[in-house]
């Protein structure tokens, strides 16, 4: 299966909202919610996507030659590339009922993990999403991130068992989801956390913690105080807020703020090798990409998803040997073109 084959054949097995374009930019879906696009004007998702293509790259050639190390290890665990596969849910409501969360958490962690990364894999208001999610982290030998809404302190207790039956070794929380539409009023109910209270929750996880939804430096430190081991620089594809920046735009001065004490991963918005180079010259050890996969998975199942993952080990190992750099840590903002000392300009 190559991309177009994969494009052409997710057409034909997505819902109405998403278009299966051929860069998923977010102009066709722009603010349709229910769907993958915004939230309000919808111009988030569009401003991430345009952020990358806006950073320039510096080519060198005079270097070492051979074939560039893109391997990476999180918590231990050594994959082949610093990229994940991001968590979506209510799939069938977004992206047509050709799947459910149940059976696209199921292909995509078993895919991702064969093909040398990790899956993050969503919540929902079903309780059996959290659980088939976690049963597909379990049969993939915990190869995977399970990824729980920020709800109140006792439903989450429950959600911490089902992760610790998955055999991870690390949880996440999209605690920006508190602003998702679907998530509004609901009993038990899901919501921004406190320092104090994020600290408890950390504690009652009893593992490596990922805090996905940071937007500014006062953000990323209060996680560090909370006790996180990794942050997710985030505005969750656009979905939860209208009118903030790009994530490429407040990575570095995040990065600079909290690099070294914990690590930081990125998404919104990547969608090529090239731009996953970017984002760790920015400063981020690795980067979660997410609609792409759904796409993938809708067009291709398995086969779509290392088509995918394949897509992006070549162009990142392209742009590493075009960049003149052998590892990613060679990866360092030298690595960009810097017009008036700016990264991305407006």
């Amino acid at each position: 299966m190559n991309e177009k084959e994969l494009l052409e054949n997710a057409r034909g097995h997505m819902g109405p909202h998403c278009k299966a374009c051929p860069v998923c930019n977010g102009r066709a879906c722009t603010n349709q919610i229910p769907g993958p696009g915004a939230k309000g004007v919808g111009d988030v998702a569009i401003r991430n996507y345009d952020a990358w293509q806006k950073i320039r790259l510096n080519m060198n050639t005079i270097a070492q030659g051979g074939e560039p190390d893109m391997s990476f290890t999180f918590f231990g665990h050594k994959m082949a590339l610093p990229i994940f596969a991001g968590p979506v849910g209510a799939v069938n409501l977004h992206y047509g009922d050709q799947l459910d969360d149940i059976a696209y958490n199921d292909i995509l962690v078993r895919a991702c993990s064969d093909n040398g990364i990790l899956a993050f894999t969503g919540d929902g208001t079903n309780p059996k999403v959290m659980e088939a999610a976690c049963a597909a982290i379990r049969k993939a030998g915990g190869l995977g991130v399970p990824t729980v809404k920020p709800w109140d302190i006792d439903t989450l207790k429950e959600k911490f068992r089902l992760v610790h039956e998955s055999t991870c070794f690390a949880v996440a929380m999209d605690i920006d989801a508190a602003g998702l539409p679907f998530l509004q009023g609901l009993t038990p109910p899901a919501g921004s956390k406190t320092v104090p209270e994020l600290t408890a929750l950390i504690k009652e996880a009893g593992m490596p913690f990922i805090v996905k939804g940071i937007m500014t430096v006062r953000g990323a430190c209060d996680a560090v105080r909370a006790g996180a081991d990794a942050i997710v620089v985030s505005n969750h594809g656009g979905r939860v807020l209208d009118q903030v920046p790009s994530t490429a735009e407040v990575l570095p001065a995040i990065r600079d703020a909290v690099g070294g004490k914990i690590q930081v991963f990125v998404d919104g918005g990547i969608r090529s090798g090239i731009d996953v180079f970017k984002a760790l010259a920015l400063g981020a050890d690795g980067v979660l990409i997410a609609r792409p996969f759904v796409t993938a998975v809708y067009g291709g199942a398995e086969e779509g998803v290392a088509c995918y993952v394949n897509k992006l080990s070549k162009e990142l190992k392209d742009t590493m040997k075009m960049c003149g750099v052998m590892n990613l840590s060679e990866i360092t903002r030298d690595c960009l073109y810097k017009p008036n000392n700016e990264f991305v300009r407006f």
